[in-house]
Formats: structure tokens, C-alpha cells, sequence
């Protein structure tokens, strides 16, 4: 597949306006993105600009702290996907985990993939705050109930997508689930080493540098 096709073209800076999610729309189609990834309150406008395009939308639920409620993280999930999300990247519950309350942890996630009905839903672990054991653990949580993704990172919190953990969450959840990896993917050789490892699918705000095989300056 052309590198552009694992990409979701990433765009979560707060301070983003109309403009500027309108130009990474127009982006998405021209270099054939797999989706865009915005904020809730973008997704609408997002669809508008994409409508007659195969572009998805990817949207974030519970980012980026993933402390919010189940019950917020459902209706978050069914407001944006009545919205036109194609796609759903929610935040574990980290704390819970590491409280080792896997209970809470598991039904945090299947609302979410109840919610999302049917769509795909990537489960954000934040790599860089766990053990090696936290992350086998939310993997095999995320398999249980009913994840399509596991995902290393926000690109806001500790760490970023590593080849390490890459490789350790695709041995984890084989070929049940798939993996996305996030945060400091700025160049195609990096891009092309974490495909390698086992993700199939990259979550950057540097597509564009990296489908020209140039290096991007963005943090995510």
C-alpha cells in the first residue's frame, strides 16, 4: 500500500480554527489519507469538506486524560458519530489500570465500541505512562471487549510511539486486533520502521512531509 493510506492526517491543536481544518481536509484528499483526526467539534464540518471523498473521519473520545466517565465517554461516542465520525480514538481509563480494577477498565472501553455501533474504535493506552505488564494488560482488555485498535499514544502525555512497544502490543493482540502507533512520527523512515514493527496504521501531523519523504517539525 502507498504510505499515505496508513495515515490518519492529524490535527488536534485547541487553538485550530475553521481554516485550518478545512485546509487539512483539502490535504486528506489530495494525498489520500486514510482519515482525518479532529476534535468532536469539528467532525461535522470535517464531514462537510470530505463528503464526496473516501476520506474518514477519526474523532477522540475522553482526550487526553481519558478520566472522564464511561457514561460521557458513550454519549461522546454516539454524538460523534451522529456527527459523521467514521472512526473513534478513545483514551483509557489509566488510572483505573494501573488501580488494577480491570473490571472498570474493560466496560470503560465496550461502551465506547457499543456507542461507536459497529465503527472502529482505537484504544489509546498512553504507552509512556505504563509497565510492560500495563501495557500487555490493556491490550488484552481492548481485545476482550471488542476494540478494532489498540493505539500507543495522545502525542500529549509522557513518551511517544516507540518500535519497542509497537512490536510488543502487535505480539500481544496478533491478528485479533490492529495496532495504530502516535506521537513523534515526523519522517518516512520512521513511518516505514513502525509499519515494520507491526502497526498499520500511523496517527501524525506530519503526513504531508512524510508522504514527500521530508521531515516534519509538528510535536504529534
Amino acid at each position: 500500500m502507498e504510505m499515505s493510506s496508513y495515515i490518519d492526517h492529524t490535527l488536534l491543536d485547541p487553538e485550530a480554527t475553521n481554516q485550518a481544518v478545512e485546509a487539512l481536509c483539502k490535504e486528506a484528499i489530495t494525498y489520500g489519507f486514510a482519515t482525518v483526526c479532529v476534535h468532536p467539534y469539528w467532525v461535522a464540518f470535517a464531514k462537510e469538506m470530505l463528503e464526496t471523498s473516501s476520506v474518514g473521519i477519526t474523532s477522540v473520545i475522553g482526550f487526553p486524560l481519558g478520566m472522564t466517565t464511561k457514561k460521557v465517554k458513550a454519549m461522546e461516542t454516539l454524538d460523534c458519530i451522529k456527527k459523521g465520525a467514521t472512526e473513534i480514538d478513545m483514551v483509557i481509563n489509566i488510572g483505573a489500570l494501573k488501580s488494577k480494577q480491570y473490571e472498570e477498565v474493560e466496560d470503560d472501553i465496550r461502551e465506547v465500541v457499543e456507542a461507536a455501533k459497529g465503527k472502529t474504535v482505537k484504544v489509546i493506552i498512553e504507552t509512556g505512562t505504563l509497565t510492560e505488564e500495563e501495557k500487555v494488560k490493556a491490550c488484552e482488555l481492548s481485545m476482550t471487549a471488542g476494540a478494532t485498535f489498540v493505539k500507543t499514544s495522545t502525542g500529549f502525555g509522557k513518551g511517544q510511539a516507540t518500535i519497542s512497544d509497537v512490536q510488543l502490543m502487535k505480539a500481544t493482540v496478533g491478528d485479533r486486533l490492529q495496532v495504530k502507533a502516535s506521537g513523534g512520527i515526523r519522517n518516512a523512515e520512521t513511518a516505514e520502521a513502525m509499519i515494520k514493527a507491526g502497526a498499520s496504521r500511523l496517527g501524525t501531523s506530519s503526513g504531508i512531509a512524510i508522504a514527500n519523504n521530508t521531515s516534519g517539525a509538528k510535536a504529534y
